[in-house]
């Protein structure tokens, strides 16, 4: 008999995506969709299951199927989204500990895939150039989907001390961009004009979302225990996002960030919560070399190749010619590298 993956959060981008991939998969006999409304999306051969994963029941779902991959995508970002902070906290963290517990009573389940983020290393001005997968952050999260991520990876951490027989991956993505997710972000940088805070430059790391889907997948049908960053080559900073889609720039007081980030989230322009102002005031970067040496995973995309497949598919027009900019960015990046290496 195949293997019976069981993929949580269905309804959304990523987790439809995942479950069409693995249709594809001869070792995978049956792939079930739980989440709590119906998928918008055409899912083939997919058995969905409406089911609530802060509610017990789910364990009812794993031990009838015999499931033994749990690919938990259900993990939500945006209070917008989720109708709230309170529900997407409730979703994130308690709808975590019930999968969990599920999981443990099952003795079915072997694999587990969790997706995370990089927003648990946190933005200070006193980050690292690059965070690995050992380090702490230097100000931990105290909101929003970083802290509801730093809960989520310690419930399972506690998982996987109870439950040593269960291959446990940890997936933590840099943020998403490509022609259809739809993230805070894509919202952002679609703005015909772009907020930025004054005297800061963020450095950006994206991952494509065809890179996202195919790690994932990847992680399903093979075994990788471990925790994972996952972000596309290089890294950019947000005036040269800003540059390369030709819009114009507001600059934005620090005082004033975060009032401008309410604004548009109650108007319902950008669901921005006040981490990602902290991002896109001292932004992240992450290491990836466990991606490359351990995962075996070679992203198609680096993180400009993904801004600019965005930008592309969603019609974003350049005003600035970009041969121009690129040959500019090009020799800035030598010079500042020149002055690392004299320093």
């Amino acid at each position: 008999m195949g293997r019976v993956v069981l993929v949580t959060g269905v309804s959304r981008y990523l987790g439809a995506g995942l479950a069409r991939l693995l249709q594809g998969e001869p070792d995978v006999d049956r792939i079930i969709g739980v989440d709590v409304v119906s998928p918008g999306y055409d899912l083939g051969r997919v058995e969905f299951v409406r089911a609530d994963i802060r509610n017990p029941i789910i364990a009812k779902v794993i031990a009838s199927a015999e499931v033994d991959t749990v690919a938990h995508l259900n993990i939500i970002s945006t209070p917008y989204g989720a109708g709230g902070r309170p529900s997407m906290k409730e979703i994130n963290v308690i709808g975590t500990m019930q999968l969990l517990a599920a999981c443990q009573k099952a003795p079915s389940v072997r694999k587990l895939v969790v997706k995370s983020t990089t927003s648990v290393y946190g933005c200070s001005p006193r980050d690292p150039a690059m965070f690995t997968e050992e380090m702490e952050p230097k100000e931990l999260p105290r909101s929003g989907w970083a802290k509801d991520a730093c809960e989520v990876e310690g419930y399972v951490r506690g998982f996987s001390r109870r439950r040593p027989d269960v291959a446990v991956t940890v997936l933590r993505f840099a943020s998403f961009l490509g022609p259809g997710i739809d993230t805070p972000l894509s919202r952002y940088f679609s703005l015909p004009v772009i907020p930025k805070v004054l005297g800061f430059d963020a450095r950006l790391q994206f991952v494509h979302e065809d890179d996202g889907l195919e790690v994932l997948r990847r992680a399903v049908v093979e075994d990788y225990p471990g925790t994972y960053n996952i972000a596309g080559d290089g890294v950019m900073f947000l005036s040269q996002a800003i540059r390369r889609l030709g819009r114009p720039m507001l600059p934005v007081p620090t005082p004033a960030a975060s009032a401008m980030g309410l604004v548009l989230r109650r108007f319902g322009v950008v669901d921005f919560t006040p981490e990602q102002v902290r991002y896109l005031t001292y932004g992240r970067a992450v290491d990836t070399t466990r991606m490359r040496e351990e995962l075996k995973f070679e992203p198609r995309y680096s993180t400009l190749e993904t801004f600019d497949d965005f930008a592309r598919a969603r019609g974003l027009r350049r005003v600035i010619p970009l041969e121009p900019l690129e040959r500019f960015e090009a020799r800035f990046a030598a010079s500042a590298a020149g002055r690392g290496t004299d320093a």
